[in-house]
């Protein structure tokens, strides 16, 4: 059930057994991963249904058919999608302006576009984002986790704070007996016995909101089926869709590079867009991949398959329905303990060493840093994600730009001049191209000796034709050679084309 589909050529009975069915240690990991990350669920997705102006059991369903569905239909195993604040910040205007009934249609739609958007290969892009922008992600992400722990954290009873110290060490010190059983399931489990058996007044789940008592049951958005409607949800269900990509994509590759094994972008693009039509059509609010989730599934827990995910998504149900007395009683601080480590964990400490700062470009740093500002300022992954990229994009160009080079040699009868050009000409460094020559000095015949070169644009085609108009008014011939195939090819398309002087 949680393995990948088969090929039509391949026989079921050939098929690879899941490593949690022949292991009973992959099992046992699984599980008790999928348990942690379905208690941590429980007040996450209560405060991003607050977010979304919604039920607190909407964000619940959400949580539970996103997991499950992405289980089954996602390119990454191990990692864990559920209702999340980024896509509730997105669809909270839809609910507030427009009611539930367009919230739920939103939803449905951004899962259609992710589909069509997976097919035409939009994963392929994450190629195009440079491992600085990863790195502030990353760091980004950890900050995020911290900064979301400290309302919990401020103006509380005395008691939150050693209930919250006492988590920490039990997560530091426990694995050192044994790692038979996740450090922050034991913390949780001794955190909630310990407040309810002393009677200690601390904040529990409980206080975020009431539980569903049954499950979600699936049903067609109260929205009139017209245009009309399809106009006022598509921007926003397109945003959802972009924003939630983003996210899992990224999600994806940071899971990829912890687990030194590959994944599907595609697949999961197209999963996340099943699982949010899905969670649509039974009344869910949305969401995609939850990285402080994931980090505790595959980085806390060590769990590496799909199960673990399958099983937070259902552990969350039943919690919420048989045990929810059980778990209203848990304290948050044990929660908050364990999103703290989390974020601890997640952060690259090694990109902020002293030793690492020194040896890098400063154009990386720079990209990282813009990369955090930008995530921690707007509290939108995707907008640092994007803004970082752009950023770096620029860096680079900027850095290449220097590469190119014009050195010129007169013909010892003084006759003609070569100009050697060399290094890559594109939009940042073609434009300083057209002042390199000197056009009333030289002799009557120019040779422009491209073999060191490359053109990539349309903008070096027009400083080179801008070269030859300067030296032509001037009653002086030029030459242009040494271009190879490719740039020989876009400088014969283009030359003479892009002015309209021609």
């Amino acid at each position: 059930m949680f393995s990948s589909p088969p090929s039509p050529t391949t026989p079921l009975r050939n098929l690879p057994r899941p490593t949690w069915l022949s292991d009973p240690k992959v099992l046992r990991t699984e599980v008790l991963g999928g348990l942690v990350v379905a208690l941590a669920l429980v007040p996450e997705a209560i405060s991003f249904s607050v977010i979304a102006g919604v039920d607190p059991a909407i964000g619940l369903f959400a949580s539970f058919t996103m997991a499950v569905t992405i289980a089954v239909v996602g390119g990454r195993p191990g990692m864990i999608s559920a209702a999340t604040g980024a896509v509730a910040l997105v669809i909270a205007p839809v609910n507030r302006e427009h009611g539930f009934g367009y919230l739920v249609a939103t939803v449905i739609l951004a899962g259609v576009f992710q589909i069509v958007l997976g097919v035409l290969g939009v994963a392929k892009l994450m190629r195009f984002v440079p491992r600085s922008v990863m790195v502030g992600f990353v760091n980004s992400l950890a900050v995020l986790i911290f900064m979301a722990q400290v309302p919990e954290m401020t103006d509380v009873p005395w008691g939150v704070y050693p209930l919250i110290l006492g988590g920490l060490a039990l997560m530091v010190f426990f694995p050192k007996v044994t790692t038979v059983v996740p450090a922050p399931l034991v913390s949780i489990v001794v955190l909630t016995v310990v407040t309810v058996g002393a009677s200690i007044a601390v904040p529990t789940v409980g206080d975020k909101g009431e539980l569903p008592s049954a499950l979600p049951v699936p049903g067609l958005p109260d929205v009139p089926f017209t245009l009309d409607t399809l106009t006022t949800v598509a921007p926003y269900a397109l945003a959802m869709a972009l924003v939630g990509l983003m996210e899992s994509l990224m999600t994806a590759k940071l899971v990829d590079d912890i687990t030194d094994t590959r994944s599907s972008k595609t697949r999961e693009s197209v999963g996340q867009g099943v699982a949010n039509i899905v969670t649509g059509f039974f009344g869910g609010m949305g969401g995609c991949a939850m990285i402080g989730q994931t980090m505790i599934n595959v980085r806390v827990s060590g769990a590496r398959t799909r199960l673990s995910t399958f099983l937070a998504g259902a552990f969350l149900m039943v919690l919420c329905v048989v045990f929810g007395p059980v778990v209203s009683a848990i304290p948050m601080a044990a929660l908050v303990a364990v999103m703290v480590m989390v974020s601890v964990a997640t952060f690259d400490w090694h990109s902020i060493a002293p030793k690492t700062l020194r040896r890098m470009p400063a154009g990386e740093i720079t990209v990282m840093v813009v990369t955090v500002v930008c995530v921690i300022a707007t509290h939108n992954l995707a907008v640092g994600v994007v803004v970082g990229s752009v950023t770096a994009m620029v860096v680079f160009a900027k850095r290449v730009a220097h590469l190119a080079d014009v050195t010129s040699v007169l013909d010892p009868d003084g006759a003609g001049v070569v100009y050697r050009v060399t290094g890559a000409l594109f939009f940042a460094s073609a434009n300083d191209l057209v002042g390199r020559f000197d056009y009333a000095g030289d002799p009557g015949k120019v040779v422009i000796d491209l073999t060191a070169a490359h053109i990539w644009d349309a903008s070096s085609v027009a400083a080179l034709d801008a070269v030859e108009a300067k030296y032509a008014q001037r009653g002086k011939s030029v030459e242009i050679i040494g271009l190879n195939e490719p740039s020989a090819r876009i400088h014969q398309t283009l030359s003479g084309e892009l002015t309209g002087s021609h």
